[in-house]
Formats: structure tokens, C-alpha cells, sequence
């Protein structure tokens, strides 16, 4: 929205979100020992201080408030809502104790309010995951730092004390492709090979022949899996032989293989394992297949998590919606069919890319509002913007978070944060975070 402010002297910007805090995925995905990564958020400050942006939290659009509604309101919306549901396996004893989402687990261990109730037992030896991209790498590694190494940053109380207590030892990554088409990135890869009393489980029988093909692929996938090749090859040197030798938990990639049913335990009260159908790979490049060979392999475990990709929900009746692909039918960002209505990021596209990516193209939308602004697309004359929502929000009894109040639930995290250490205590209870801004 940054930009579209410069571009723009008069414009205001209003931002609605369902959640009583700011930031998203930056505070709900990213993972706890990645810190870095959540700088942005003073970029997002910055934007949100400026007097012609405000923040409304703790309004869900299509139950508080509806997109008519804030069409009636504003000159333009745009829906930047993402893709918050995970797609399911499909396949008997998916709903077995023991199977969750892997992006309900990375809510739970990082304070989403809808996924504090998820309780996993980690008193199993062998968790699975099902996929192979940088969510997957996350759970994993969550799942196999050591809990000391994760005291300083700022993951839930009730995950660490959970981690605390885990018997989880190892942990597969399994993938219906092969090391060509992992969807994880290069530096999440180096960060699990380097992993603190961890050691990595590649089969060199998954790299033959695939010396020839590396040398064809663009160069961040070269790099990638020629690190896959060297670690599943190579005799690692004298000091990466003792710290592998001392290592007490692993995690290895298990490719070639789609999961065809959750098994139950004897007594079929929990999950006790994944039954994999074993597959071959038909196609050239983007449209390689796999294809099952007819054989099956069973894989004990406690501890399921699937991580196969994510969908969009439509977010009100009025707003065209393709349930096949999961985003907003658009053209560059404008909805099809609907003027003075724009999309940006996962909803607009399908849920690939970065939070690098996501900026750029909610950038190409802002672009594409000032086009249609310029061109005389939207409707002229004034808009009562907030103070029309404010009044249909106050009538149904819905309370929301403002920036400053954001502020000031931010210095409690912050503050109860300091007496052990962590940059902050995150509050997870939307009802504690109304009370503490006497709401």
C-alpha cells in the first residue's frame, strides 16, 4: 500500500484484518529462529504511522462486515486475504488423532488464536511429513532443534514446553517427485544439514544418473541440487563425521513416494504410520509426472503432518470466486467483472512465492488502481470511508483494534518477554488482548 501512497498525495488507505494484530504470515508463518525475516515489520510500521493510513483489527470481512459494503464505503478495495486453508490428502485416516496440518502446527508453535487448542503428542520416535517445500523444512526443523536453541526467540510458552518434552527422534520428508523437483529453497535446505545434533538420511540410489541432468537446470535449482547430490554422496569430512556420529536425532527425504492411506494403531484409536505408494516419474522439465509403479512401502510413525499446498477461501457471495484453481478470477489484478474491486497475493494468483514476491505483486495491483484512478474508472465524488464501516461495526457489536491499541498490546508481548529472555511473549487469546485495551 506504501507505494500507492507516494504515488498518490490524497489517497488514504484503511486496512481490515481478521485477526487483532497486524502482520500476517510475518508473525503467524515465519518461524520463531528466523528473525530476520520479520524486519519487515518496521517497514509496515512506517506505513501504518503515516496520517493517511489506518489499521482496523479484529473485523473479518464477510462475517462483520461485507464486501458491498466496503464498496459502498470506498472508492476502490482491494482483497489481500491469502490462503489460509491447507488442501487435505484425500485418503482414509486423514481424520485419525495424530494427522494435522503442518500449517495448523506452524499456528500453533507461532500464537495463531484458531490453532492454540492443537495439543500434538510428540511422545512418538518418528513424526512424517508430507511434502517437500520450506513449510515442510520448517515443522522439521522446529520439530529437531534442540528446545535451548528455540528459548530466545519468540515461539509460543505452550509449544516450548511441548518441544521440551518431545520423544521425536526422527523425521521424514516424504515427496510423490524426486530431488530434481523439491519445492524447498537452498538456504532452508544448508540450515537442516547444519542443524545442531541432527544428521541428515539421503539415499544415494535417488541421485543416480541425475549428474547429466543437473547441469541442464537454471542455476538456483543447479545449486540447490547439487547440495542434495554432494550431502547424499560424499563421505563427509573428519569433523562433520564426529558431529554426525554424536548426532541423536535425523531427518531424511524419502522421494518417489505418495501417501495412499493413514494406518491406524492396533486398537485404531491413533495414527501408527503411512502406507506410500511407490512412483516413477513420466514427462520431461515443469510437467514431469509420478506415476505409481504398483508396489507399496509402509512407514511407522506417531506423528503425521501434511504439507501439499494451500487454497484460497471465497471471502463473500458477491465476490467471484474459481473454487477449481482457489483465487479470484482477475486480469493483473483487477476482479473480473467487478470495477473499482482488486486482488493482490495468493488470492490473486495461487499460492506460490515468497513474501518477496507477495510485495511485488500487491505493488502491480497498486499500479494498476492508479491506472484506473487516472483514467477516470472509479467513481468520482466523495466516499464516507471509515466513519460509514465504524457505524455498521458499532451496531453489531464488533470492536476493533486500531494501530495504537496494536501499540500497546505489543509492549505487554514485549515486556513479558523480558524476564526470560525472548523478544517477546506473544499473547494468543483474543478475548486477553480486548480486556488488556479495556475493550
Amino acid at each position: 500500500m506504501e507505494d500507492k501512497d507516494r504515488e498518490h498525495p490524497q489517497a488514504h488507505v484503511d486496512i481490515y484484518e481478521k485477526q487483532p494484530v497486524p502482520f500476517g504470515l510475518v508473525r503467524f508463518g515465519v518461524a520463531p529462529d528466523h528473525p530476520e525475516v520479520k524486519n519487515v515489520i518496521n517497514t509496515f510500521t512506517q506505513t501504518a504511522h503515516s496520517g493517511r493510513c489506518a489499521f482496523w483489527g479484529n473485523v473479518e470481512v464477510g462475517r462483520d462486515v461485507t464486501v458491498p459494503e466496503l464498496r459502498e464505503a470506498y472508492h476502490a478495495v482491494v482483497l489481500s486475504y491469502g490462503a489460509e486453508d491447507h488442501r487435505a490428502l484425500e485418503i482414509p485416516g486423514e481424520e485419525l488423532p495424530g494427522v494435522f496440518s503442518a500449517w495448523a502446527f506452524v499456528g500453533w508453535y507461532n500464537g495463531l488464536p484458531e490453532n492454540q487448542e492443537l495439543e500434538p503428542d510428540l511422545s512418538c520416535d518418528t513424526a512424517v511429513i508430507l511434502g517437500q517445500g520450506n513449510v515442510a523444512l520448517d515443522v522439521a526443523r522446529i520439530l529437531l532443534t534442540p528446545p535451548e536453541h528455540l528459548e530466545r526467540t519468540d515461539i509460543t510458552k505452550a509449544a516450548l514446553g511441548v518441544l521440551r518434552q518431545s520423544r521425536v527422534k526422527t523425521v521424514w520428508l516424504v515427496g510423490r517427485r524426486g530431488p530434481l523437483q523439491v519445492a524447498f529453497t537452498i538456504k532452508e535446505l544448508r540450515e537442516m544439514i547444519q542443524l545442531p545434533g541432527a544428521r541428515p538420511i539421503l539415499d544415494p540410489a535417488d541421485f543416480l544418473g541425475l549428474q547429466d541432468k543437473i547441469k541442464e537446470v537454471p542455476r538456483p535449482r543447479k545449486r540447490l541440487t547439487e547440495l542434495l547430490f554432494r550431502t547424499a554422496t560424499e563421505k563427509p569430512g573428519p569433523e562433520e563425521a564426529v558431529r554426525q556420529a554424536s548426532a541423536s536425532r535425523a531427518w531424511g527425504l524419502r522421494f518417489f513416494r505418495s501417501p495412499q492411506q493413514v494406518l491406524p494403531s492396533p486398537d485404531g484409536r491413533r495414527a501408527a504410520g503411512v502406507r506410500l505408494a511407490v512412483t516413477r516419474l513420466e514427462g520431461v522439465d515443469e510437467a514431469t509426472r509420478a506415476v505409481p509403479t504398483g508396489d507399496i512401502e509402509d512407514l511407522p510413525c506417531g506423528l503425521v503432518l501434511s504439507s501439499i499446498g494451500y487454497k484460497s477461501r471465497p471471502v463473500d457471495p458477491s465476490v467471484p470466486f474459481d473454487s477449481k484453481l482457489g483465487v479470484i478470477p482477475n486480469v493483473e489484478g483487477r476482479v473480473m467483472d467487478v470495477p473499482g474491486l482488486y486482488c493482490s497475493g495468493w488470492v490473486k494468483r495461487g499460492p506460490t512465492g515468497v513474501i518477496a514476491t507477495t510485495m511485488t505483486d500487491s505493488f502491480l495491483t497498486g499500479q494498476m488502481l492508479l491506472q484506473d484512478l487516472k483514467a477516470g474508472l472509479l467513481p468520482s465524488g466523495p466516499r464516507p470511508g471509515y466513519a460509514a464501516i465504524q457505524a455498521l461495526l458499532s451496531s453489531r457489536g464488533v470492536q476493533p483494534v486500531s494501530f495504537s491499541d496494536w501499540e500497546k498490546l505489543d509492549a505487554e508481548e514485549v515486556a513479558r518477554g523480558q524476564g526470560t529472555g525472548k523478544p517477546r511473549e506473544k499473547l494468543v487469546d483474543p478475548q486477553e488482548m480486548l480486556r488488556l485495551l479495556g475493550h
